[in-house]
Protein backbone atom coordinates (compact mmCIF):
# COMPACT_ATOMS: atom_id res chain seq x y z
CA UNK A 1 0.00 0.00 0.00
CA UNK A 2 0.92 3.78 -0.59
CA UNK A 3 1.07 5.63 2.86
CA UNK A 4 1.26 9.08 3.47
CA UNK A 5 2.17 9.75 7.41
CA UNK A 6 1.89 12.95 8.58
CA UNK A 7 4.26 13.89 11.95
CA UNK A 8 8.09 12.61 12.32
CA UNK A 9 7.56 12.33 16.17
CA UNK A 10 7.62 9.31 17.93
CA UNK A 11 3.81 8.18 16.96
CA UNK A 12 5.01 8.73 13.25
CA UNK A 13 8.51 7.24 13.34
CA UNK A 14 7.45 4.01 15.15
CA UNK A 15 4.16 3.74 12.72
CA UNK A 16 6.65 4.46 9.34
CA UNK A 17 9.13 1.75 11.06
CA UNK A 18 5.97 -1.04 11.66
CA UNK A 19 4.88 -0.51 8.01
CA UNK A 20 8.09 -0.47 6.12
CA UNK A 21 8.52 -3.61 7.85
CA UNK A 22 5.49 -4.69 6.21
CA UNK A 23 6.79 -3.52 2.51
CA UNK A 24 4.41 -0.43 2.28
CA UNK A 25 5.33 2.49 0.12
CA UNK A 26 5.82 5.17 3.20
CA UNK A 27 6.26 8.79 2.62
CA UNK A 28 6.57 10.88 5.59
CA UNK A 29 5.78 14.90 6.01
CA UNK A 30 7.05 16.73 8.60
CA UNK A 31 8.53 20.78 9.42
CA UNK A 32 11.25 19.21 11.58
CA UNK A 33 14.49 18.08 8.82
CA UNK A 34 16.66 16.59 11.11
CA UNK A 35 13.78 14.35 12.26
CA UNK A 36 12.91 13.22 8.56
CA UNK A 37 16.73 12.68 7.74
CA UNK A 38 16.92 10.57 11.06
CA UNK A 39 14.12 8.07 9.89
CA UNK A 40 15.57 8.41 5.75
CA UNK A 41 18.92 7.07 7.15
CA UNK A 42 17.04 4.47 9.02
CA UNK A 43 14.24 2.77 7.13
CA UNK A 44 13.30 3.00 3.18
CA UNK A 45 11.38 5.51 2.61
CA UNK A 46 11.04 8.82 1.10
CA UNK A 47 10.56 11.85 3.04
CA UNK A 48 8.88 15.93 2.44
CA UNK A 49 9.86 18.64 4.30
CA UNK A 50 6.97 20.75 4.97
CA UNK A 51 3.26 21.80 6.55
CA UNK A 52 1.27 18.51 6.86
CA UNK A 53 -2.07 20.21 5.87
CA UNK A 54 -0.50 22.42 2.48
CA UNK A 55 -2.51 20.98 -0.08
CA UNK A 56 0.93 21.38 -2.18
CA UNK A 57 3.04 19.01 0.22
CA UNK A 58 0.39 16.62 0.25
CA UNK A 59 0.79 16.87 -3.70
CA UNK A 60 4.43 16.45 -3.77
CA UNK A 61 3.90 13.94 -0.98
CA UNK A 62 2.19 11.76 -4.01
CA UNK A 63 -1.12 12.04 -2.16
CA UNK A 64 -3.10 11.95 -5.97
CA UNK A 65 -2.75 8.25 -5.51
CA UNK A 66 -2.03 7.55 -2.47
CA UNK A 67 -3.81 4.25 -0.80
CA UNK A 68 -4.26 6.02 2.85
CA UNK A 69 -3.43 9.10 4.88
CA UNK A 70 -2.38 8.83 8.57
CA UNK A 71 -2.11 11.98 10.24
CA UNK A 72 -0.40 12.03 13.47
CA UNK A 73 1.29 15.39 14.46
CA UNK A 74 1.07 16.98 17.75
CA UNK A 75 -1.92 19.39 16.59
CA UNK A 76 -5.55 17.78 16.48
CA UNK A 77 -6.08 20.60 14.04
CA UNK A 78 -3.53 20.04 11.26
CA UNK A 79 -4.67 16.39 11.56
CA UNK A 80 -8.32 16.84 10.77
CA UNK A 81 -7.83 19.86 8.31
CA UNK A 82 -5.12 17.67 6.79
CA UNK A 83 -7.73 14.83 6.13
CA UNK A 84 -10.25 17.01 4.39
CA UNK A 85 -7.94 18.45 2.24
CA UNK A 86 -6.79 14.55 1.69
CA UNK A 87 -10.46 13.84 1.20
CA UNK A 88 -11.90 16.78 -0.85
CA UNK A 89 -8.71 17.65 -3.28
CA UNK A 90 -6.97 14.09 -3.37
CA UNK A 91 -9.79 11.50 -3.03
CA UNK A 92 -7.53 9.45 -0.97
CA UNK A 93 -9.64 6.37 -0.16
CA UNK A 94 -8.56 6.01 4.03
CA UNK A 95 -7.96 8.74 6.24
CA UNK A 96 -6.86 8.21 9.76
CA UNK A 97 -6.63 10.53 12.28
CA UNK A 98 -4.53 10.87 15.90
CA UNK A 99 -7.01 12.99 18.18
CA UNK A 100 -5.50 13.98 21.67
CA UNK A 101 -8.13 16.32 22.53
CA UNK A 102 -11.04 14.68 24.68
CA UNK A 103 -13.78 17.44 22.98
CA UNK A 104 -13.20 15.82 19.71
CA UNK A 105 -12.84 12.31 20.97
CA UNK A 106 -16.65 12.84 22.19
CA UNK A 107 -17.97 13.88 19.11
CA UNK A 108 -19.73 11.40 17.11
CA UNK A 109 -17.77 9.08 14.40
CA UNK A 110 -20.04 10.59 11.90
CA UNK A 111 -19.61 14.45 12.75
CA UNK A 112 -16.09 13.85 12.39
CA UNK A 113 -16.51 11.73 8.59
CA UNK A 114 -18.81 14.24 7.38
CA UNK A 115 -17.08 17.67 8.40
CA UNK A 116 -13.42 16.86 8.19
CA UNK A 117 -13.35 13.47 6.03
CA UNK A 118 -12.10 11.63 8.81
CA UNK A 119 -12.63 7.27 8.23
CA UNK A 120 -11.19 6.14 11.51
CA UNK A 121 -9.35 7.97 14.70
CA UNK A 122 -6.43 6.80 17.00
CA UNK A 123 -5.54 8.19 20.29
CA UNK A 124 -2.36 6.75 22.02
CA UNK A 125 -2.85 8.69 25.04
CA UNK A 126 -6.26 6.98 25.22
CA UNK A 127 -4.89 3.45 24.18
CA UNK A 128 -2.33 3.79 26.57
CA UNK A 129 -5.15 5.12 29.24
CA UNK A 130 -7.02 1.58 28.62
CA UNK A 131 -4.06 -0.53 29.02
CA UNK A 132 -3.13 0.91 32.44
CA UNK A 133 -6.36 0.38 33.78
CA UNK A 134 -6.70 -3.15 32.83
CA UNK A 135 -3.36 -3.66 34.01
CA UNK A 136 -4.23 -2.69 37.56
CA UNK A 137 -7.35 -4.33 37.39
CA UNK A 138 -4.96 -7.74 37.08
CA UNK A 139 -2.27 -6.57 39.00
CA UNK A 140 -0.71 -10.43 37.85
CA UNK A 141 -1.04 -9.95 34.29
CA UNK A 142 1.72 -8.36 32.49
CA UNK A 143 -0.24 -7.76 29.17
CA UNK A 144 -4.72 -7.44 29.20
CA UNK A 145 -6.23 -7.29 25.52
CA UNK A 146 -9.69 -6.61 25.10
CA UNK A 147 -11.88 -8.52 22.26
CA UNK A 148 -15.74 -8.98 21.26
CA UNK A 149 -16.26 -5.60 22.86
CA UNK A 150 -14.82 -6.67 26.31
CA UNK A 151 -16.66 -10.39 26.58
CA UNK A 152 -13.41 -11.97 25.89
CA UNK A 153 -9.67 -10.98 26.80
CA UNK A 154 -6.06 -12.70 26.20
CA UNK A 155 -3.58 -12.30 29.68
CA UNK A 156 -0.43 -12.74 30.01
CA UNK A 157 1.37 -14.21 32.87
CA UNK A 158 4.42 -15.07 34.54
CA UNK A 159 4.08 -18.54 35.94
CA UNK A 160 5.45 -18.88 39.56
CA UNK A 161 6.23 -21.48 41.68
CA UNK A 162 3.21 -22.37 44.05
CA UNK A 163 0.64 -22.35 40.94
CA UNK A 164 -1.27 -25.19 40.85
CA UNK A 165 -0.58 -25.91 37.36
CA UNK A 166 2.97 -25.17 37.03
CA UNK A 167 5.18 -28.32 36.40
CA UNK A 168 2.05 -30.19 35.02
CA UNK A 169 0.76 -30.66 31.63
CA UNK A 170 -1.98 -28.22 30.13
CA UNK A 171 -4.63 -30.92 29.33
CA UNK A 172 -4.77 -30.68 33.08
CA UNK A 173 -6.18 -27.68 33.10
CA UNK A 174 -9.92 -29.23 32.71
CA UNK A 175 -9.17 -31.32 35.68
CA UNK A 176 -8.67 -28.60 37.80
CA UNK A 177 -11.52 -25.96 36.47
CA UNK A 178 -14.18 -28.14 35.22
CA UNK A 179 -16.40 -25.66 34.70
CA UNK A 180 -14.37 -23.04 33.11
CA UNK A 181 -13.09 -22.71 29.26
CA UNK A 182 -9.57 -21.22 28.68
CA UNK A 183 -7.40 -21.32 25.73
CA UNK A 184 -3.60 -20.95 25.80
CA UNK A 185 -2.35 -20.45 22.32
CA UNK A 186 1.01 -19.42 23.29
CA UNK A 187 4.19 -19.68 26.01
CA UNK A 188 7.19 -17.88 25.65
CA UNK A 189 9.91 -19.79 27.47
CA UNK A 190 13.51 -17.96 28.03
CA UNK A 191 11.99 -15.53 25.29
CA UNK A 192 11.09 -18.46 22.54
CA UNK A 193 7.80 -18.72 21.47
CA UNK A 194 6.25 -22.61 21.85
CA UNK A 195 2.57 -23.28 20.12
CA UNK A 196 1.20 -25.59 23.46
CA UNK A 197 0.31 -28.96 23.32
CA UNK A 198 -1.89 -31.10 25.67
CA UNK A 199 1.14 -32.50 26.97
CA UNK A 200 3.00 -29.59 26.89
CA UNK A 201 4.68 -28.77 30.81
CA UNK A 202 4.37 -25.51 32.15
CA UNK A 203 7.56 -24.25 33.84
CA UNK A 204 8.12 -21.99 36.40
CA UNK A 205 9.47 -18.20 34.50
CA UNK A 206 7.17 -19.23 31.40
CA UNK A 207 5.36 -16.58 30.01
CA UNK A 208 2.06 -17.99 29.06
CA UNK A 209 -0.65 -16.05 27.17
CA UNK A 210 -4.44 -17.63 27.73
CA UNK A 211 -7.89 -16.37 26.22
CA UNK A 212 -10.59 -16.69 28.13
CA UNK A 213 -14.30 -14.87 29.03
CA UNK A 214 -13.82 -11.92 30.97
CA UNK A 215 -15.95 -13.43 34.28
CA UNK A 216 -13.31 -16.13 34.24
CA UNK A 217 -10.08 -14.40 34.20
CA UNK A 218 -9.37 -14.62 37.86
CA UNK A 219 -10.24 -18.00 38.81
CA UNK A 220 -7.58 -18.81 35.49
CA UNK A 221 -5.19 -16.99 36.92
CA UNK A 222 -4.81 -18.36 40.16
CA UNK A 223 -4.47 -21.82 38.75
CA UNK A 224 -0.92 -20.23 37.16
CA UNK A 225 0.51 -18.08 39.88
CA UNK A 226 -0.18 -16.86 43.28
CA UNK A 227 -2.87 -14.11 44.02
CA UNK A 228 -1.78 -10.45 44.90
CA UNK A 229 -3.67 -8.63 46.78
CA UNK A 230 -6.21 -6.95 45.23
CA UNK A 231 -5.42 -3.31 44.78
CA UNK A 232 -6.46 -0.50 46.67
CA UNK A 233 -3.48 2.26 46.44
CA UNK A 234 -2.38 3.81 43.07
CA UNK A 235 0.10 6.71 42.90
CA UNK A 236 0.67 8.59 39.13
CA UNK A 237 3.65 10.43 38.92
CA UNK A 238 3.16 13.02 35.71
CA UNK A 239 -0.11 14.80 35.28
CA UNK A 240 -0.31 14.87 31.52
CA UNK A 241 -2.56 14.14 29.05
CA UNK A 242 -1.96 10.09 30.03
CA UNK A 243 -1.66 10.56 33.49
CA UNK A 244 -5.03 13.15 33.59
CA UNK A 245 -6.90 10.48 31.88
CA UNK A 246 -5.76 7.45 34.60
CA UNK A 247 -6.49 9.27 37.33
CA UNK A 248 -10.21 10.32 35.87
CA UNK A 249 -10.70 7.01 35.14
CA UNK A 250 -10.17 4.93 37.98
CA UNK A 251 -10.18 7.71 40.83
CA UNK A 252 -14.15 6.73 42.38
CA UNK A 253 -12.95 2.62 42.35
CA UNK A 254 -9.05 3.06 43.88
CA UNK A 255 -7.39 5.23 46.17
CA UNK A 256 -5.55 7.81 43.94
CA UNK A 257 -2.13 10.19 44.25
CA UNK A 258 -0.82 12.71 41.04
CA UNK A 259 2.64 13.97 41.45
CA UNK A 260 3.49 17.10 38.95
CA UNK A 261 5.73 18.85 39.52
CA UNK A 262 4.22 21.69 37.38
CA UNK A 263 2.46 24.36 39.97
CA UNK A 264 -0.22 24.99 37.12
CA UNK A 265 -0.68 21.39 36.02
CA UNK A 266 -0.98 20.55 39.55
CA UNK A 267 -3.44 23.36 39.97
CA UNK A 268 -5.76 22.65 37.36
CA UNK A 269 -6.18 18.53 38.12
CA UNK A 270 -7.00 19.65 41.85
CA UNK A 271 -10.00 21.52 40.36
CA UNK A 272 -10.72 18.55 37.55
CA UNK A 273 -10.16 15.42 39.79
CA UNK A 274 -12.86 15.14 42.68
CA UNK A 275 -11.35 12.23 44.74
CA UNK A 276 -7.54 11.91 43.72
CA UNK A 277 -4.62 13.87 45.60
CA UNK A 278 -2.69 16.04 43.80
CA UNK A 279 0.62 16.97 44.95
CA UNK A 280 3.04 18.97 43.43
CA UNK A 281 6.49 17.95 43.59
CA UNK A 282 9.53 15.80 42.21
CA UNK A 283 8.61 12.00 41.55
CA UNK A 284 11.95 11.54 41.77
CA UNK A 285 12.53 12.96 45.41
CA UNK A 286 13.19 10.82 47.78
CA UNK A 287 11.61 12.82 50.58
CA UNK A 288 8.37 13.17 48.79
CA UNK A 289 7.44 9.38 47.98
CA UNK A 290 8.51 8.70 51.52
CA UNK A 291 5.91 11.28 53.30
CA UNK A 292 3.63 10.24 50.79
CA UNK A 293 4.32 6.52 52.36
CA UNK A 294 5.29 5.00 48.69
CA UNK A 295 5.64 1.69 51.13
CA UNK A 296 2.15 1.41 51.43
CA UNK A 297 1.25 1.71 47.35
CA UNK A 298 -0.13 -1.42 45.30
CA UNK A 299 1.07 0.18 41.90
CA UNK A 300 2.93 3.06 41.54
CA UNK A 301 2.93 4.59 37.55
CA UNK A 302 5.56 6.85 35.93
CA UNK A 303 3.49 8.96 33.14
CA UNK A 304 6.17 11.83 32.38
CA UNK A 305 6.89 12.72 29.40
CA UNK A 306 10.21 11.79 29.82
CA UNK A 307 11.56 8.49 29.92
CA UNK A 308 14.31 9.11 31.97
CA UNK A 309 12.16 10.82 34.66
CA UNK A 310 9.54 7.62 34.46
CA UNK A 311 12.70 4.88 34.99
CA UNK A 312 14.12 6.99 37.62
CA UNK A 313 10.96 7.33 39.60
CA UNK A 314 9.90 3.57 39.16
CA UNK A 315 13.00 2.35 39.98
CA UNK A 316 13.21 4.35 43.01
CA UNK A 317 9.64 3.65 43.66
CA UNK A 318 10.28 0.12 43.76
CA UNK A 319 13.26 0.26 45.78
CA UNK A 320 11.25 2.10 48.34
CA UNK A 321 8.43 -0.70 48.83
CA UNK A 322 6.02 -0.11 46.25
CA UNK A 323 4.37 -3.51 45.11
CA UNK A 324 4.21 -3.32 41.90
CA UNK A 325 5.60 -0.44 39.52
CA UNK A 326 4.88 0.44 35.94
CA UNK A 327 7.09 2.64 33.25
CA UNK A 328 5.46 5.01 30.14
CA UNK A 329 8.33 4.60 28.10
CA UNK A 330 8.49 5.71 24.23
CA UNK A 331 12.16 4.24 23.34
CA UNK A 332 11.94 0.75 22.18
CA UNK A 333 15.58 0.00 23.32
CA UNK A 334 15.15 1.77 26.67
CA UNK A 335 11.56 -1.06 27.00
CA UNK A 336 13.69 -3.96 25.66
CA UNK A 337 16.77 -2.73 28.64
CA UNK A 338 13.87 -2.45 31.67
CA UNK A 339 11.31 -4.93 30.58
CA UNK A 340 11.00 -7.80 33.78
CA UNK A 341 13.59 -6.22 35.77
CA UNK A 342 13.33 -4.10 38.77
CA UNK A 343 10.51 -2.29 36.90
CA UNK A 344 7.74 -4.28 36.17
CA UNK A 345 5.77 -3.50 33.29
CA UNK A 346 7.56 -1.00 30.80
CA UNK A 347 4.52 0.25 28.36
CA UNK A 348 5.48 1.56 24.95
CA UNK A 349 2.61 4.43 23.46
CA UNK A 350 3.91 3.64 20.22
CA UNK A 351 3.23 -0.68 20.15
CA UNK A 352 -0.12 0.33 21.35
CA UNK A 353 -0.72 2.08 19.14
CA UNK A 354 0.26 0.44 15.90
CA UNK A 355 -2.41 -2.05 16.46
CA UNK A 356 -5.71 -0.44 15.14
CA UNK A 357 -3.46 1.40 12.27
CA UNK A 358 -2.46 -2.52 11.18
CA UNK A 359 -6.25 -3.80 11.40
CA UNK A 360 -7.04 -0.88 8.39
CA UNK A 361 -4.03 -2.22 6.13
CA UNK A 362 -3.98 -6.05 6.89
CA UNK A 363 -5.98 -8.05 3.78
CA UNK A 364 -9.57 -9.54 4.84
CA UNK A 365 -11.80 -8.55 7.16
CA UNK A 366 -9.81 -7.68 10.60
CA UNK A 367 -11.49 -6.42 13.24
CA UNK A 368 -8.94 -5.67 15.75
CA UNK A 369 -4.84 -6.65 15.70
CA UNK A 370 -2.99 -6.02 18.71
CA UNK A 371 1.15 -6.23 18.69
CA UNK A 372 2.89 -8.02 21.25
CA UNK A 373 6.09 -8.99 22.75
CA UNK A 374 7.03 -5.22 21.05
CA UNK A 375 6.06 -5.96 17.62
CA UNK A 376 7.33 -9.93 17.59
CA UNK A 377 4.10 -11.45 17.48
CA UNK A 378 0.19 -10.60 16.94
CA UNK A 379 -3.16 -11.96 18.17
CA UNK A 380 -5.95 -10.64 15.39
CA UNK A 381 -10.12 -10.61 15.86
CA UNK A 382 -11.03 -11.68 12.15
CA UNK A 383 -14.40 -11.95 10.86
CA UNK A 384 -14.40 -14.82 8.40
CA UNK A 385 -17.11 -14.79 5.25
CA UNK A 386 -18.31 -17.12 1.91
CA UNK A 387 -19.00 -21.17 2.41
CA UNK A 388 -17.09 -24.49 1.93
CA UNK A 389 -16.61 -23.30 -2.08
CA UNK A 390 -14.99 -20.36 -1.84
CA UNK A 391 -13.19 -20.30 2.26
CA UNK A 392 -10.45 -22.28 3.23
CA UNK A 393 -12.02 -22.28 7.17
CA UNK A 394 -15.63 -21.82 6.85
CA UNK A 395 -17.71 -25.23 6.74
CA UNK A 396 -14.66 -26.98 8.16
CA UNK A 397 -13.06 -27.96 11.61
CA UNK A 398 -10.49 -26.27 13.48
CA UNK A 399 -8.36 -29.56 13.03
CA UNK A 400 -9.19 -29.71 9.81
CA UNK A 401 -7.60 -26.21 8.64
CA UNK A 402 -4.43 -25.61 7.23
CA UNK A 403 -3.00 -23.26 10.19
CA UNK A 404 0.62 -21.74 8.95
CA UNK A 405 3.13 -22.88 11.93
CA UNK A 406 3.59 -20.60 14.84
CA UNK A 407 -0.48 -19.76 14.69
CA UNK A 408 -3.22 -21.39 16.72
CA UNK A 409 -7.47 -20.47 16.52
CA UNK A 410 -7.84 -19.59 19.98
CA UNK A 411 -11.56 -18.04 20.31
CA UNK A 412 -14.42 -17.96 18.07
CA UNK A 413 -17.54 -15.02 18.13
CA UNK A 414 -20.54 -15.82 17.28
CA UNK A 415 -23.67 -13.68 17.39
CA UNK A 416 -22.27 -12.19 20.46
CA UNK A 417 -21.47 -15.91 22.20
CA UNK A 418 -17.82 -16.71 23.22
CA UNK A 419 -16.79 -20.07 21.97
CA UNK A 420 -13.23 -20.98 23.12
CA UNK A 421 -11.82 -23.30 20.49
CA UNK A 422 -11.36 -26.56 20.00
CA UNK A 423 -10.26 -29.15 17.46
CA UNK A 424 -13.46 -30.06 16.56
CA UNK A 425 -15.21 -26.94 16.65
CA UNK A 426 -16.95 -25.81 13.44
CA UNK A 427 -16.39 -22.61 11.96
CA UNK A 428 -19.56 -21.03 10.04
CA UNK A 429 -19.65 -17.84 8.13
CA UNK A 430 -19.49 -14.56 9.68
CA UNK A 431 -18.00 -15.96 12.63
CA UNK A 432 -15.28 -13.46 14.11
CA UNK A 433 -12.01 -16.05 14.75
CA UNK A 434 -8.81 -14.87 17.29
CA UNK A 435 -6.07 -15.91 15.76
CA UNK A 436 -2.42 -15.91 17.69
CA UNK A 437 0.47 -15.70 15.61
CA UNK A 438 3.89 -16.29 17.30
CA UNK A 439 6.03 -14.67 14.76
CA UNK A 440 4.83 -11.64 12.54
CA UNK A 441 6.29 -13.39 9.37
CA UNK A 442 3.43 -15.30 9.02
CA UNK A 443 0.67 -13.12 8.84
CA UNK A 444 0.73 -13.03 5.17
CA UNK A 445 -0.08 -16.54 5.14
CA UNK A 446 -2.57 -16.03 8.20
CA UNK A 447 -4.24 -13.11 5.35
CA UNK A 448 -4.42 -15.55 2.71
CA UNK A 449 -5.53 -18.55 4.80
CA UNK A 450 -8.55 -16.16 5.34
CA UNK A 451 -9.46 -14.88 2.34
CA UNK A 452 -12.38 -15.69 0.27
CA UNK A 453 -12.12 -16.63 -3.77
CA UNK A 454 -13.20 -14.72 -6.32
CA UNK A 455 -16.40 -17.33 -6.41
CA UNK A 456 -17.50 -15.22 -3.16
CA UNK A 457 -18.28 -12.32 -5.54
Amino acid sequence: MKIIILGAGQVGGNLAESLVAENNDITVIDLDAARLALLQDRFDLRTVRGHAAHPSILKQAGADDADMLVAVTQSDETNLVACRIASTLFNVPTRIARIRSSDFLGLEAGFLAEHFGVNDVISPEQEVTDTLRRLIEHPEALQVLDFADGKVRLVAVRAYHGGPLVGHELQDIKRHMPNLECRIPAIYRRDRGIVPKGITVIEPGDEVFFLARKQDIPSVMRELRRMERPVKRVMIAGGGNIGRRLAARIERNYDVKVIDHNKTVSNLLAEQLHHTLVLQGDATDEDLLDQENIASMDVFCALTNDDEDNIMSALLAKRMGAHRVIALINRSAYVDLVQGGEIDIAISPAQATVGPLLSKIRRGDMVAVHSLRRGAAEVLEAAVHGDVKTSRVVGRRIGEIDLPEGSTIAAIIRNNDVIIAHHDTLIEAEDHLILFALNKRIIPKVEKLLQVGFGFF
